[in-house]
């Protein structure tokens, strides 16, 4: 996959140049397009930070600098420090490492991690993550105690794991998320858990080894708008995330379910309420909205970097769709402030904040 500029229209010109990439075109053998990465629906903001309402504006000029409130203080306090040598010692990985995650200081300190289950080698190769790919090694059958000890040190009320893509496991890793649930469940009844999950390819029994093991919150994040999604998530089928969201509530009406949408890799104002509306239609009860940050020169551009005012909009916009909670900020990743999610999407249920920390952070730019 290549990314280059377009070249200037014979005969005419262009008002704002945006970056294609150049795929291969899945129904003709040998046969690559470019692909835009523009915004057609939305201008940059105007300086007071308020979105321009006046139509179809020109394609938008991705920015060189990021924006000061997408600037945040490197780690390295006590809590993190802690933590980290508690993961190395019994073998676990966090996605707050492996994806690079812009609030791993602030959540580390607060005693908060989101765990990582299966390895760190992801066998599908998103265009927008930082999670190495290749081939994984073996499955561990011990990780799942392991993790629940790591659970059990840190006195934790609210987890949440994650995972890898794992296609070439029979069912992408669904018994490993079964077992760290039960595991947690039995250890320390009292505490919440949460799992971020992979598609499984759309099995319906993997999903269901999983929502059998009863946990509190499924996630699946939908990632982004259905154009992009060849181009940004070619293992992935948008319409068999929402089936799988779908699935989940069917299975088990009282858990919780979850998705989010990272911003900024170039999809349309509109795009974005579609897939907000599509996830409503799937009875997704919780979304969070976040910033699309470049890991690297070798993964998408960013076409936009959205305002804190339009995220502000975008929170209103989808509790007027129905979700029970919208967390939405440029900084907000999955698992962001997942404690006040929980809480705040089941109304008189047990607080998950109030007496224990928790283990949640980011996960956006790194798994499917």
């Amino acid at each position: 996959m290549k990314f280059r500029w377009p070249p200037l229209p014979r005969g005419g010109y262009l008002v704002g140049l945006a970056p294609v990439v150049v795929v291969p075109c899945p129904d003709l053998q040998g046969v690559s397009v470019a692909v835009p990465l523009v915004q057609l629906t939305r201008d940059h903001p105007p300086a007071g930070g308020q979105p321009d309402r006046g139509g179809a504006g020109a394609p938008v000029v991705p920015l060189v600098r990021k924006p000061s409130w997408l600037k945040v203080r490197a780690p390295g306090g006590p809590s993190y420090l802690k933590i980290q040598a508690m993961m190395r010692t019994l073998g676990l990985h966090t996605v707050c490492e492996e994806a690079r995650c812009p609030n791993i200081g602030e959540c580390w300190e607060h005693k908060a991690a989101t765990f990582m289950i299966l390895g760190d080698v992801c066998t599908r190769n998103c265009a927008y993550c930082a999670v190495s790919h290749g081939t994984p090694k073996a499955f561990d059958p011990a990780e799942p105690a392991r993790l629940a000890e790591a659970v059990e040190q840190m006195g934790l009320e609210h987890v949440v794991i994650t995972s890898v893509d794992r296609d070439d496991l029979p069912n992408g890793g669904a018994e490993a998320f079964a077992a760290c649930v039960t595991e947690i469940h039995r250890r320390l009844p009292d505490s919440s858990v949460e799992v971020l999950i992979p598609d499984f390819k759309g099995s319906e029994p993997a999903l269901q080894i999983v929502m059998d093991a009863k946990p509190d919150i499924l996630n699946h994040n939908l990632e982004t708008a259905e154009r992009l999604y060849r181009l940004a998530r070619p293992g992935g089928r948008y319409d068999r995330a929402l089936r799988l969201l779908a699935n989940a509530r069917a299975m088990d009406a009282m858990a919780l379910t979850k998705s989010g949408i990272i911003l900024g890799m170039g999809e349309e104002w509109d795009e974005v309420l579609t897939a907000m509306r599509d996830l409503r239609r799937s009875d997704v009860n919780i979304l969070t909205l976040g910033q699309y940050l470049r890991p690297s020169d070798g993964h998408l551009p960013v076409v936009r970097y959205y305002t804190p005012a339009e995220f502000d909009e975008l929170r209103e916009v989808g509790l007027d769709m129905g979700f029970s909670h919208v967390e939405s900020s440029p900084l907000t990743r999955s698992s962001y402030h997942a404690w006040d999610q929980a809480r705040a999407a089941r109304p008189g249920a047990r607080s998950v904040a109030a007496t224990r920390p928790v283990a949640a952070t980011a996960s956006h730019e790194e798994l499917c």
